[in-house]
């Protein structure tokens, strides 16, 4: 018998791994990345209050790039954290979701490295 493997059921085991590891606060929140076939997004959490700080898609208005490719994924890392600097936020701490760290998530983080985040 030949078993399948349920990459989204893998993906859950694995960041669960990484949420045991990390977590946020009010002054290091969790930069959080979800990436899906056609888009990507990221969430700044504040995981003592669980409260989304901040959020930036590949789906707003006006984003103007496709969010399935790794110019996409940096532009809105440079969006987030243009939204973090709004919101005085400069620490982070880097939750890549269970995705591994190469190629949109890597630019992702890049995006936002070069938007003045810290982590």
């Amino acid at each position: 018998m030949v078993k399948t493997i349920d990459r989204a059921k893998s993906r859950a085991k694995r960041h669960a791994r990484v949420r045991a590891k990390v977590s946020g606060t009010a002054s290091c929140p969790r930069l959080n990345v979800f990436r899906s076939a056609k888009h990507i997004y990221a969430q700044v959490i504040d995981d003592v209050t669980g409260t989304t700080l901040c959020a930036a898609s590949s789906m707003e208005k006006g984003f103007g790039a496709n969010g399935g490719n790794v110019e996409g994924a940096k532009k809105v890392g440079e969006a987030i954290a243009e939204k973090c600097k709004a919101n005085g936020i400069e620490e982070v701490v880097f939750d890549r979701g269970g995705y591994l760290y190469h190629g949109r998530i890597a630019a992702l983080a890049e995006g936002a490295r070069e938007g003045g985040l810290k982590f």
